[in-house]
Parts: structure tokens; sequence; C-alpha cells
């Protein structure tokens, strides 16, 4: 087997697919917001309280995922686990979080392998 798939396992794929989809899916909706020059911010927190309730429910979930993606990064020895943070701001965590989580799933996997 090669080096670059040893450590691909069936969950570090699943984590990966995910992560496209997030970044797919919530880049789709950006897009109609430029396109439709919405205020995104404005929009997220004034049209209503359902909009509202999963403004801050997905907040606190981001919120608790870095922590969670700074901690673990370190415990693993993983370099640069700030960027995961830092890309969710300029992409979204729905892609980055994944992303992270198949990355880990994979330094786990190599460190088994040791």
């Amino acid at each position: 087997m090669s080096e670059l798939r040893r450590h691909w396992t069936p969950t570090a794929v699943a984590y990966l697919v995910l992560s496209v989809a997030g970044l797919v899916g919530t880049w789709i909706f950006n897009a109609f917001a430029i396109v439709q020059m919405r205020d995104f911010i404005g929009d997220l927190v004034s049209s209503g309280p359902a909009v509202s309730s999963i403004t801050v429910d997905l907040l606190v979930v981001a919120i608790a995922g870095s922590i969670f993606i700074l901690v673990e990064g370190r415990r693993l020895g993983m370099r640069f686990a700030w960027v995961y943070v830092v890309l969710s701001g300029l992409t979204a965590f729905a892609f980055t979080l994944p992303l992270f989580l198949a990355m880990r799933q994979r330094r786990l996997t190599a460190r088994a392998a040791v």
C-alpha cells in the first residue's frame, strides 16, 4: 500500500467527504447572499427567532469545536492546528471541523501503526 493512502481509514474519508459537503453547501448560499447584496450578519440576527436560535446554536458549537481543535491538536502534536480555526472564519466551520477530524484520524492511525 502506498505511503500516501496508508492512513486514510474509512472514518477519515467520511470526515473528508463531510468537509467538502460543508464547504460547497455553505459557499453556495454565501454566493447567493453576495449576488443578492444581502446584509449577511444582519440577516443572521434579524430574520426572526428561528434563525437567531440556529445562529446561537452554531456559534456555541463552533466555539466548543475550536477549543477542541486547539486542545486535541496540541495533544496529538499536530502542527498548525490553529489554522483550522482561522480557516473557519474564511470558509465555514462545516468545512474545517470535518477536515480537522479527517487529519486527526490519520494522525491516530499513523500513531497506532508505530
